[in-house]
This record gives structure tokens, C-alpha cells and sequence, in this order.
């Protein structure tokens, strides 16, 4: 069955911007990760199927390719659908010398319909030094036979991407992951400590057979951090709303801020602190790989007042606008 187009799927407009599109893709691969949804025989399929689409949609070049009708939504060529009636495939036509004659007189022609080399119409003509296999060969992954007696040759094989979403806490101290890819593989992925939200991890040899024989392509993971609902990542910088109570702000004091491990840091808040002062804790943010230092959390004091009204505090509202008055 043919994918389904790649914007329906992630359910976004063609003129959605690309931070729209991640947001969409996150969304669904945390609705139909089959880890969550080990009940539903479909969750992978349903998973593959947004990881397929975001792989198009996620990449500037094959969006724009695939908008311009050049691929289709699982990344193919188009435009190169069979032989239609004896005329060649998607336009290739032997020369008036005969196709697959081999001998000084081979003479090839290709035509090139919208997305080939060039233009409508584009052609190229096989002569000393063409090799018309190396066509095939990237088409089929494989061997063209009979094509001037010409032999396709070995190359390595195309690349599979995926997206992973992992937690905060996970990005932090890493941890091993299960990602399923676009063909169906499952792959145990390690998430290295302190990596940083859309980096990409290599997994040498795990893409598609290399055509010919030749080696395996690789697997390139886009590692997504998932919102938290307390910090919010800035490079390695953690970020969050500190609430403080009024007379914490005024007459300052200790105050306990806490951190992404589930612990809590005690610091010493100065007096008349205004809303919207940020304090530092450097170090405290996310790690960072061999000698590079860690993030900073970053606490930005929000001031809260009582849910219910307090007549002293009005009153001692009131006397101090007085003063200031």
C-alpha cells in the first residue's frame, strides 16, 4: 500500500513552518510510541508511518522536493513508474543502433521527465565513458543486465532516518532506547549523557543493503527532548518559574529551588528581590560530554500573592502607599 501523503499524516498545512512540523511530529510519535501502546497491534505501524513522515516534512530538501511533485511521501523518484508501452522506462529509449548492443555503434538516448536531471525534455546521449547502468543501479539497488552488456557496480546503500523522543531526565543521564524505523527495523539505541534536543546519533551499517553487494547504508537518529513540565532547555541552560511569596520578595532569606534530579538546592535570596530577577546556579544545568563545563539553571522569581484576601496585608498595602504617595 502506498504511504499516505506526509502532510495528512502529520496533520499540518504545506505552508506550516518547520517548528510547526516538529511540533506535530512530536505529538503523534508520543501518542503511537509502541512503547505506551503495547495493547494496540497498530501503534508500530501507525508510529513507522509519522517517523516516515517527518522524515520528509523535517528535512528542508526533500519537503521542497516532494512539494515540487520530484519524490513521493516514502522519498522515491517519481516519474519513473514501468515501461509503458515498449517506449522505455520513464522515457528511456534505445538509439536507432538497437538497445544492448555492444560493439562501437551503441548509441543510447534518455528522456527526463519533470524532476530528472535538468528539465522536461532534458536528454542525454550515451557515448565514450557513459555508462547507462549506473541509472539502473540507483534505481533497482542492483544489478542492470543487458544494458549494453554494461554490469552495475557496488555501492553503498541508503540511509534510514528516525526520530526519538526521550525525557528531560533521560537526556541528562542518557539511557538506552528502542526506536523502530521506516522499513520496519527495530533498532536498541544508547542516548548519550547530556546530549543536546534535535542532535543526531549514527548507527554505522543499520540503513538499507547497499546495491550490488556493496555495504549497508547507516541509520541517523534525530533525538527530540520532550516538553518537561517543569524546565524548559536553552542549549544546556535549564530554565524555570520560581514562585515566591510576597514577604519572601521583600525581606528575602533562604528559598529552595528545585532540580531536574527531583532534589532541591537551598539558597540565600536577598531582601527586596522584584519579580523577574533571574538567579544563577551555575553548574547545575545539563552535562556536557569530556571536559566541556555543564549548563546553569536559571530560577526567574515570580512573586505570588494569597488566593483569599488578607486584611493586614491591604492595610499594610494601603500605609505604604500612603508613604509613597
Amino acid at each position: 500500500m502506498a504511504a499516505r501523503d506526509p502532510y495528512q499524516v502529520l496533520g499540518v498545512g504545506k505552508g506550516v513552518k518547520a517548528d510547526e512540523i516538529k511540533k506535530a511530529f512530536r505529538k503523534l510519535a508520543k501518542q503511537y510510541h509502541p512503547d505506551q501502546n503495547k495493547s494496540d497491534p497498530r501503534a508500530k505501524e501507525k508510529f513507522a508511518e509519522v517517523n516516515q513522515a517527518y522524515e520528509i516534512l523535517g528535512d528542508d530538501k526533500k519537503k521542497a522536493s516532494f512539494d515540487r511533485g520530484e519524490i513521493d511521501a516514502e522519498g522515491k523518484p517519481r516519474g519513473f513508474e514501468g515501461f509503458p508501452g515498449g517506449g522505455g522506462f520513464g522515457g528511456f529509449r534505445p538509439g536507432q543502433r538497437g538497445f544492448g548492443q555492444g560493439g562501437s555503434g551503441q548509441h543510447f538516448e534518455f528522456e527526463f521527465g519533470p524532476g530528472g536531471p535538468g528539465s522536461a525534455g532534458h536528454r542525454t546521449q550515451g557515448g565514450a565513458g557513459f555508462d547507462p547502468s549506473d541509472i539502473f543501479s540507483e534505481l533497482f539497488g542492483g544489478r542492470a543486465a543487458g544494458v549494453g552488456g554494461a554490469r552495475g557496480r557496488a555501492g553503498k546503500g541508503e540511509d534510514l532516518q528516525a526520530a526519538l523522543a526521550v525525557s528531560l531526565e533521560e537526556a541528562a543521564s542518557g539511557a538506552e532506547k528502542r526506536v523502530f524505523m521506516p522499513n520496519g527495523k527495530t533498532l536498541d539505541v544508547k542516548i548519550p549523557a547530556g546530549i543536546e534536543d534535535g542532535k543526531q546519533i549514527r548507527l554505522k551499517g543499520q540503513g538499507n543493503p547497499g546495491p550490488g553487494g556493496g555495504p549497508s547504508g547507516d541509520a541517523l537518529i534525530t533525538v527530540n527532548i520532550a516538553p518537561h513540565a517543569l524546565f524548559k532547555v536553552e542549549g544546556r541552560d535549564l530554565k524555570l518559574d520560581l514562585a515566591l511569596a510576597l514577604d519572601q520578595a521583600v525581606l528575602g532569606g533562604p528559598v529552595e529551588i528545585p532540580t531536574l534530579g527531583g532534589g532541591r538546592l537551598e539558597m540565600n535570596l536577598p531582601a527586596n528581590t522584584s519579580g523577574g530577577r533571574t538567579l544563577r546556579l551555575r553548574g547545575k544545568g545539563l552535562p556536557a560530554a569530556g571536559k566541556k563545563p555543564a549548563g546553569d539553571l536559571l530560577a526567574t522569581v515570580k512573586i505570588t500573592l494569597p488566593e483569599t484576601r488578607d486584611p493586614e496585608l491591604e492595610a499594610l498595602m494601603k500605609k505604604w502607599r500612603e508613604k509613597r504617595a
